[in-house]
């Protein structure tokens, strides 16, 4: 059995892929699997444990990836993402069966590409279901419903490595604040107030993670001054590491380019500003190893939930009943619903702004997560 799936979206759909990719290799354990990808996923290939091999399609990748989707034959050929891009791979593939979601139909033109449909009404299904909707019309899913990543132990050791250059040597936590949309920014002074808590109260370090889009750099920065601002907190000097930088020789650390806030009280490190300077793995890899997680709507909710990550997910505008994350460990904040974690969710709510998310909801969730008896 040769199995060829597609998942040409973001982090967050690829990650809530992973329990309908897990489903087809327990109903199929000898099968060759590949997915395909798009390439700002590409790194997360090798933490799927379900899948054989790993195919990335997208702009400027050449010819090579289609002529492994060529190369097949295969016997299935699963498409997660109903794109002009992956209808077209579909057709190439020359499976026997072609199967995608009924909504596909809508464009005449994909539809032409499959011989299967399956109905999954996606504003009523968590997105992880809608894809084991999917899986389900070619092998029984008895797999449950969360999603799984196992980082390489290299990149566990890299992550490491990076931390213990910054200082961080023991628990910490992560705060991703950044999104693709501005509208789910929290306010700084905000994260900020976080931080503080999770050092003075939890004696956490707190490491802030990002990409690289000037927007984003902006508003951590935002978050960084309003830290250095506090009573408790003191500037501390992060060198702008490379990759080329041998962390186990002190004289090969570069000079100080950027300044962060540090509380050397209980910790020996405040917040550690690792935006932009990590790779997608290895930021896979700091979320693994932390004991907390607290970032807005965005890929950051879905690694984390991948490893069951206790975690604290912040959504405004969007609604979380298709994206929020589902293990025990996880707390959801809505700003339809700001004073308490969310329970209630429905999939026809309306989202809201999320400044209507105060400091001492997110504070008493912390505490609630943190607590000993957990």
């Amino acid at each position: 059995m040769r199995i060829l799936a597609l998942q040409l979206k973001r982090i967050g759909d690829l990650v809530l892929t992973t329990p309908a990719l897990r489903a087809l290799r327990a109903a199929w354990p000898e099968a060759h699997l590949a997915l395909a990808v798009a390439p700002g996923c590409a790194a997360l290939l090798g933490a799927i444990p379900a899948i054989n091999t790993g195919v990335v399609l997208g702009k400027g990748r050449g010819f090579r990836p289609w002529q492994q989707v060529l190369t097949g034959p295969w016997d299935v050929c699963l498409d997660f993402t109903g794109t002009d891009r992956s209808a077209l791979a579909v057709a190439l593939s020359r499976a026997e069966e072609r199967v995608t979601f009924e909504w596909v139909k809508k464009s005449k033109l994909r539809a032409v590409a499959f011989n299967r449909f399956v109905a999954s009404p996606v504003r009523e299904r968590h997105t992880v279901d809608h894809y084991l909707d999917l899986a389900a019309a070619v092998a029984r899913v008895e797999t449950a419903p969360l999603p799984e990543l196992r980082v390489p132990e290299s990149a566990r050791a890299e992550a490491e490595k990076i931390l213990r250059a910054h200082g961080v040597t023991g628990p910490f936590a992560v705060l991703h604040p950044g999104t693709a949309r501005p509208e789910k920014y929290w306010l700084p002074e905000r994260w900020a107030e976080v931080a503080q808590h999770l050092r003075a109260a939890h004696g956490l370090a707190c490491v802030i993670t990002g990409g690289s889009d000037a927007d984003e750099l902006a508003h951590l920065a935002g978050i960084l001054s309003k830290d250095a601002l506090s009573p408790r907190s003191e500037t501390r000097l992060i060198p702008d590491f490379t990759d080329d930088t041998d962390f186990q020789n002190p004289q090969s650390v570069p000079s100080v380019k950027s300044v962060v806030p540090a509380d050397l009280s209980r910790t020996g490190v405040g917040i550690v500003n690792l935006a932009g300077r990590i790779d997608l793995l290895t930021f896979a890899a700091v979320l693994a190893q932390a004991r907390l997680c607290v970032s807005c709507d965005t890929g950051a909710v879905h690694l984390a939930a991948s490893f069951q990550t206790p975690q604290i997910a912040l959504f405004g505008p969007t609604n979380p009943f298709h994206w929020r994350p589902r293990h025990d460990l996880a707390l959801v904040l809505s700003a339809a619903q700001p004073d308490a974690p969310f329970t209630a969710f429905d999939p026809r709510m309306k989202g809201a702004a999320m400044e209507r998310i105060s400091t001492a909801a997110v504070i008493r969730a912390i505490d609630s997560l943190l607590a000993p008896t957990r």
